[in-house]
């Protein structure tokens, strides 16, 4: 029913995903050419909590390259510049990716880029997470872990794992299965230390496309689902908590704020309107049954839903493009009104059928004040036919809408803007309250995904698979992204504690990796 759709296969790259100079090179100088210190901080114990972030995630896998590169390790290095001592990470057992719990595989393998697409490593994961290792150590970032889940006893313990009450990869280096992250980082007395938490809060409801609650007003994170939104006075609570928690013994550090989700390639990849130029039959088809239900929303005094489609022109040096049919929960359920309104025209059974599959479906938006935004993995089933539907009414985001995992729609996202606000409000005042650095990751992440950030001779963007700024999954940063990220908390540290460490050279870093390990 329509033509190849372009736009999925993304790129086709002739460019080697990884640059010339595989070994990271870090240069003992300073930025501004005297001796390195490290001003007012003591950086001979340092300890970094938060999530996937913080420990390197990449390509969709936790694996022991990625973890060598993460923005905490790469900070660790520069700190051993002026007296920071060892950085001791729970390494994966491979650089596959995976975990295995009991022999069975519960998270898979990461991803490569095969030239024109992402696709998982071969190989079978080996990290068994009943396999612990001995502690304590300084990299404490939990993939997957919400503000909460820092404070949560038992976050730790493999029992709680099959039913999502604990987190795999903190089994696997918790000092014991009743203790909590935070526990376990306080009790090695750091004398600095990095918190950069919450992305997850809100992170899990966007990826999902709203499947989940904002619990926004509910105080009890234990009756949260795992794709909720946290409530912003439980966040604040968590993380006042622990902020007086690291720095009773004196000890100073540096936190980030969240980033907007809008600004990963996740969610900015895959476009609203990628549908291209329909038969000319078809588009009068359903431009008149979008037309008889704009009509029935009329008389109902409510704001029409769908678009004009337009038809293939024929020249194939022009370029058609329709919005995508989605499903909005948000919207009145108008079932009824389209199958009265439709039923003149193709009879009861068919308008009773068409009243329940649009009743709630409209044309995804692209304005800036009612911005839609479809999801990295929604590019697999656009344009597919949906199994048991009747033709023609059973194309995915032409005649069938987007099934709602698919999209984050305006009023899902304005939910979690509201939220991460409502976060990084909380974390720049317990900032300037503890006299902390403080990173605005928001900012960054938004100047990358608006014409990049540049340095070394590099520009990072947000653009999928090219741009440098992310790795495959489209949410986690490249090596190179993990570049920038720790160069940005350098540049907040040197600026609160008067230390002079040079940012590292983003061109040894590279944009992707490549399948075989070998060639890392």
């Amino acid at each position: 029913m329509i033509k190849n759709i372009k736009w999925l296969l993304l790129v086709s790259l002739t460019f080697v995903a990884c640059n010339s100079d595989d070994d990271v090179t870090i240069k003992p100088d300073s930025t501004d050419g005297l001796p390195l210190t490290a001003g007012s901080a003591d950086f001979s114990k340092y300890v970094a909590l938060g999530n996937s972030l913080t420990a390197g995630f990449s390509d969709s896998a936790l694996f022991i390259e990625g973890q060598k590169g993460a923005y905490t390790n790469i900070l660790a290095q520069r700190f051993a510049l002026v007296g920071g001592g060892e950085f001791k990470i729970p390494y994966m057992a491979d650089n596959t990716g995976g975990l295995l719990l009991g022999g069975m595989q519960i998270q898979g393998p990461r991803l490569f880029f095969n030239g024109t697409g992402p696709v998982p490593v071969s190989g079978t994961p080996t990290t068994e997470i009943t396999n612990t290792l001995s502690g304590p150590f300084n990299n404490m970032g939990v993939p997957g872990a919400k503000s909460f889940h820092l404070v949560a006893p038992g976050y730790g313990s493999v029992a709680g794992v099959p039913s999502g009450q604990a987190n795999p990869y903190f089994v696997r280096f918790a000092s014991a299965p009743s203790t909590t992250i935070i526990a376990d980082a306080v009790a090695q007395n750091p004398t600095f230390f990095s918190l950069w938490i919450g992305n997850n809060d809100v992170l899990s409801f966007a990826t999902s496309g709203g499947v989940g609650t904002n619990q926004t007003g509910n105080l009890n994170p234990a009756t949260y689902g795992a794709n909720d939104i946290t409530d912003p006075t439980v966040f604040a609570s968590v993380y006042n908590s622990m902020v007086d928690a690291l720095t009773a013994n004196g000890a100073k550090g540096v936190v980030a704020n969240i980033p907007y989700v809008t600004s990963v390639p996740y969610f900015t990849t895959v476009p609203t309107n990628p549908i291209p130029g329909l038969p000319t039959s078809s588009a009068a088809q359903l431009n008149q049954l979008f037309g008889g239900i704009n009509a029935a929303l009329a008389s109902n005094g409510l704001p029409a839903r769908f678009s004009t489609l337009v038809s293939d022109d024929g020249n194939p040096a022009t370029v058609e493009a329709n919005p995508l049919l989605i499903r909005d929960e948000s919207l009145i359920n108008i079932s009824g009104a389209i199958t009265a309104a439709l039923t003149p025209l193709f009879g009861a059974p068919t308008a009773g059928y068409l009243g329940s599959l649009y009743g709630q479906a409209r044309h995804a938006s692209n304005a800036a004040a009612t911005r839609d935004y479809i999801v990295l993995p929604a590019r697999g089933v656009i344009g597919t036919t949906q199994a048991g539907a009747p033709a023609p009414f059973n194309t995915i985001g032409v005649s069938f809408p987007m099934p709602d995992s698919t999209t984050l729609t305006a009023s899902e996202t304005a939910m979690v803007k509201t939220a991460t606000d409502a976060y990084n409000a909380s974390i720049q005042s317990i900032a300037t309250a503890k006299g902390l650095a403080f990173v605005d990751a928001n900012a960054v992440l938004n100047q990358v995904a608006n014409g990049g950030l540049s340095a070394n001779g590099f520009s990072v963007t947000s653009a999928y698979v090219t741009g440098g700024g992310f790795s495959l999954d489209g949410v986690h940063p490249s090596p190179r992204g993990y570049a920038l990220i720790a160069n940005k908390f350098l540049e907040a540290i040197n600026a609160k504690y008067g230390s002079n460490l040079k940012g590292v050279d983003l061109g040894n870093y590279r944009i992707l990796f490549p399948q075989n390990p070998a060639n890392f």
